[in-house]
Order: structure tokens, then C-alpha cells, then sequence
């Protein structure tokens, strides 16, 4: 399935499972489905299994959304503490649409747990309330961690959730998944690889038929440590074996260390939370030569989350570190903020410097990102899934460089194997079935989500006209003034409304716009100033400097 047809089933409010292989456009589906949301006043609940999966998608974790936070059981009296908060109870009835990124690194138990509390608070019996809910992920990834604890007294008096298999470990497994009984739509393109040797020993491995030839290809990769290149990253299994690297390699260097220490505001529980999911450290320890990896993505400032680099000086205004990064940029970092928003508000925040020492890395904090060259190490490998989740990070089999592996790194969970080919057959399904509704009926279909989500219409003959960046609708605009002013641009009347204000509103971007545009941006000129200069809205502004990548989303 394309990220094009994934999208058209996403629009018409299903429940959905997205699904497919490392690089596949999982992350870019759900960014480009969030803005056509927002684009008609519905704002989605962007959440994540893990604190270091919600920062990469610029959300929350499920467990504070939901605010279900650390427990592991529900009772009656947990349950109805959480219904009677009244900031959650707000953020859970309003809700319209409910992400879930990284859904297979969540227990069955949690996944179950955030379904009850939706129904519950929303009084709907339907799976979740009746939110549209989108389940994200690979579980031929990291799995959830399973906790060996002995019952708590708690746990013996937690409500009887719908009955399960004790030996359940993944989302799937759950009641509340058979409940929410998602269409699933599993994307087979492939963004991140372009090398078809490397694309076929991973799929071996995702099949679980990787024999000789292939390891013969790993093989040709095997190098020592002494040999190991100096500007690639490490990929270890373990902490330990990170933190002994990054040490012992900052060591190496005589300069004088340069402490940076993260500075927070906000709920103390949200603030630990965005801490634990944070890939820069609390206190930062930087000295000159040392090798840095960017923790964010900022398109404007030229890196993302992944880059690559060195330090190779402190600016003489207040100390901030110089990266050269590997493609020979330079690059003056300042601190940047990684927050917890609801309803346009921040209730916490974190600021630091977007960076951690790179020597070394996990396999684990690894999940998510593109290297063009790793150094791996899979002797160690203690999970299903480590091993493939290690390598699908790196694009190329040329960019791989493995120090060594044991017999577990190109094993994936046999459960998840036979589950896998369900996926696929519901996949291929689906696709059957929308591929035989009319276009004018699919849009109708889409039409009637936004409608139910009270979210505005914007008319077949508007959306072909325009390009997604010229639509500027605000967040939180009510029905009844929408369905008014699409009247209105029905009749020929609203855009030379609108233009009496914002003189090329609606209208489409030239080449010679859009390099005045980049020019005048990196001069820094506001976003309000831009919209006066261009005669446009500041929402279209905002979306015209994400598409030029000058803005992330």
C-alpha cells in the first residue's frame, strides 16, 4: 500500500493499524494526515509508547495523555480518580482523533488500560470512546519490556479487564485491540534504503529466511575496533558499553570541559517525563573534538535529528558550541525546547542544547533514525528484533560496519512472524475494498468525518485549486462560522473578502516568491512581517516555509 492510499483510509475516520518496514513513510502518513486535520480546525492527539518515540514526533506519551502515568493495573477507585481530573477528563471528551506512534513497545495490559479509561470518560462504549484511533508501528521492532514483579496487593483488586492469555506481550494480543478492530493498512514503499542487496538481507531477516548468502554479505562487513571508522556512530545494545565509550573517548581530549545544564519550567511529573524521552543528557559535557550528534530536527538551522559532527570551538559571546558537521557546515548551537502543549498552552518544558556526545549510542535510543554510517555491535544481543532494528537504521550495506553478532541478531519474534502475514492479507483487503468505492463517494466518506469531528469542509473545487500550504484555516473555528464562510466562497464572494486584506491570498506560489521568501526568512524577518510583505495570511506563511523545509512542523 502507497502513503497516498493509506491517507485516503485515514480520511474517512477508520480506526487504523500503520504498519510497514523501517523507512516505509510510517511518521511522514501520520505528519501529513495531522495537517490536513488541522487545515480544517480538527486538532489531532499526537501521542507515543516511549518518551524518546514522542519527542521525534513532537507529542506526548500515551501514559500521561491518558493519564494512566506508571501503573501497571486499573481499579475502580484509579479509574475513577482519573475521570474526575478535570484537565484530563476535558482533554479526553474534546478529543477527536488519537495517535498512538511506537504502539509495539505497549504492553497489552497499558493498551487495554488507555481503551477503559476513554470509554469510561467519554461514556461511550465503543472502542475508545468512539475516538478515531491510529496504532503506529513495527512489531518486528523493539518489543515491550517485561516487567518480572511479583503481584502488588493493588493488582489483586484491579478491575476485571476482558480476558487475556497471561503469556500476552504484544498490543495485539489485547481485547481492546479486537475491540478497536483496526483496518490495516501496511505500506511497502521504501524511503530510507536505496541499495536492493541491503533491502533484500533485511526483508530475509523480516521473513525469517536469512541463510548463508546472506550472512555471507554480513560477513564482508566484519571489521575490529582498531579499524573502525572514525566518524561513524556506534550502536551498542547495551548502556553500560555507551557510557564507557562516550567517557572514555571525551577523556582522550586535554581541552577544558564546557558544562551545559538543562533548565525546565512546568508540571514536575510532565518535566521528568520529557527528560526520560530527551536524547540530550541533563548535564551536557562538551569539549573541543569532541563528536556530537544533533537530538532535534530544525530544517532552518540545517540539521536534524541524526546529524553528525564535531566540536570545534566555543562562540566569544556566551560560550555556545561551533559544530562542524560531517558534510563540512558550521554551526552555532543554542539551546532548544522540547515541550508538552495542550490547547495551544505549554503545561512543561525542557530547554538544552539539541546534542549528545555520539561516540556511542543504543540500539534502543537509535529507534527512528537514518544514518548514512554506523559502527555495530550485535555480540550482545538480548532481544528479538535488536539486530534488525541496528541494521534498518543505516541506508546502505556499504555504510554498515559490524564489529560482531551472536546467534540471536537476525532472529525476529516468531509470534510476530505469523501475525505479520495477517497483517498483510488484511492490508491487501482493504485496499480491494476502497479500490472499488467511486472517488466521488470516497469524498463524500471524507467529507462526513470532518463534519463529525466538527472540523470545516473545504469544497472538492477549492482543494484542487490550491496547494495544501495555501489553505489557512484556524485552529478551533466552530461549525456554524465555517459552514457560513464556505458558503460564502461557494457564491464567489469569500476570496475577494478575504483579498480586501491579504491581497494574493488563495493564489499560488511562483519560484521567484518563493526565493524572495527564503531570502527574506533567513534574514529574519517575522512571520507577521512576511505576511505583509507577500500579501498573505500568517497560517499560510507558516505552511509555505514547512514545505520549503525552512520550518519544522
Amino acid at each position: 500500500m502507497t502513503q497516498e492510499q493509506a491517507l485516503a483510509i485515514l480520511k474517512t475516520g477508520a480506526n487504523v493499524f500503520l504498519t510497514g518496514e523501517p523507512g516505509a513513510g510510517k511518521t511522514h502518513t501520520i505528519n501529513e494526515y495531522a495537517s490536513y486535520l488541522r487545515s480544517r480546525g480538527i486538532e489531532p492527539s499526537i501521542t507515543a509508547s516511549t518518551g524518546i518515540a514522542a519527542t521525534h514526533i513532537g507529542g506526548t506519551t500515551i501514559h500521561s495523555w491518558s493519564g494512566i502515568g506508571i501503573r501497571n493495573y486499573l481499579d475502580k477507585y484509579t479509574l475513577d480518580k482519573i475521570s474526575t481530573t478535570e484537565y484530563l477528563s476535558k482533554r479526553i471528551r474534546r478529543a477527536k482523533v488519537l495517535v498512538i506512534d511506537e504502539v509495539s513497545m505497549l504492553g497489552p495490559d497499558t493498551f487495554s488500560m488507555v481503551e477503559a479509561v476513554c470509554r469510561d470518560i467519554r461514556q461511550n462504549n465503543d472502542a475508545f470512546g468512539g475516538l478515531q484511533v491510529i496504532l503506529v508501528g513495527d512489531f518486528f521492532q523493539l518489543p515491550p519490556v517485561v516487567k518480572n514483579e511479583i503481584q502488588s496487593v493493588g493488582a489483586r483488586h484491579a478491575l476485571p479487564l476482558p480476558f487475556q492469555e497471561k503469556s500476552a506481550r504484544f498490543a495485539y494480543e489485547s481485547p481492546a485491540w479486537k475491540r478497536t478492530n483496526p483496518m490495516v493498512c501496511y505500506l511497502t514503499e521504501q524511503h530510507r534504503q536505496d541499495d536492493n542487496n541491503f533491502l533484500e538481507l533485511l526483508a530475509a531477516i523480516r521473513r525469517n529466511s536469512f541463510n548463508d548468502t546472506h550472512l555471507s554479505q554480513i560477513e564482508t562487513r566484519k571489521i575490529t575496533t582498531d579499524n573502525a571508522p572514525d566518524k561513524a556512530v556506534k550502536l551498542y545494545t547495551h548502556n553500560l558499553n555507551v557510557d564507557r565509550t562516550n567517557d572514555a573517548m571525551l577523556d582522550t581530549f586535554s581541552g577544558h570541559p564546557v558544562t551545559f545544564t538543562m533548565t525546565s519550567k512546568g508540571s514536575p511529573g510532565l518535566v521528568a517525563t520529557l527528560q526520560r524521552g530527551c536524547l540530550s543528557p541533563y548535564n551536557l559535557i562538551l569539549k573541543v573534538g569532541a563528536k556530537v550528534m544533533f537530538t532535534k530536527n530544525n530544517p532552518k538551522e540545517g540539521f536534524v535529528n541524526g546529524t553528525l559532527g564535531m566540536v570545534v570551538g566555543f562562540d566569544s559571546y556566551v560560550g555556545l558550541p561551533i559544530i562542524k558537521t560531517n558534510d563540512g557546515r558550521k554551526i552555532t548551537v543554542e539551546k532548544m525546547d522540547w515541550s508538552v502543549d495542550e490547547n495551544g498552552k505549554s503545561r512543561a518544558r525542557i530547554s538544552q542544547l539539541p546534542l549528545r556526545l555520539a561516540w556511542a549510542i543504543t540500539v534502543h535510543k537509535s529507534q527512528g533514525m537514518s544514518l548514512d554510517e554506523a559502527v555495530v555491535d550485535l555480540s550482545e544481543v538480548f532481544e528479538f528484533g535488536q539486530g534488525y532494528v541496528a541494521l534498518s537504521r543505516v541506508r546502505r550495506l556499504a555504510g554498515l560496519h559490524l564489529l560482531g553478532w551472536n546467534e540471536r541478531a537476525f532472529q525476529v519474534h516468531p509470534e510476530v512472524l505469523a501475525e505479520d502475514t495477517a497483517f498483510r492479507a488484511s492490508s491487501e483487503a482493504a485496499l480491494t475494498a476502497f479500490a472499488q468505492i467511486a472517488p466521488e463517494e470516497l469524498q463524500k466518506m471524507h467529507d462526513n468525518f470532518v463534519k463529525a469531528s466538527s472540523g470545516h469542509v473545504i469544497s472538492s473545487a477549492a482543494e484542487r485549486s490550491l496547494t495544501p500550504d495555501e489553505i489557512d484555516s484556524p485552529i478551533g473555528a466552530s461549525r456554524t462560522s465555517t459552514s457560513v464562510g464556505m458558503k460564502k466562497k461557494r457564491k464567489g464572494t469569500g476570496f475577494e473578502e478575504i483579498r480586501k486584506k491579504h491581497a494574493n491570498a488563495f493564489k499560488r506560489w511562483t519560484e521567484g516568491q518563493d526565493e524572495e521568501l527564503r531570502q527574506f526568512f533567513a534574514n529574519d524577518m517575522s512571520i507577521e512581517e512576511l505576511a505583509k510583505t507577500f500579501g498573505r495570511k500568517t497560517g499560510a506563511i507558516r505552511m509555505r516555509l514547512v514545505k520549503l523545509g525552512l520550518l519544522e512542523e
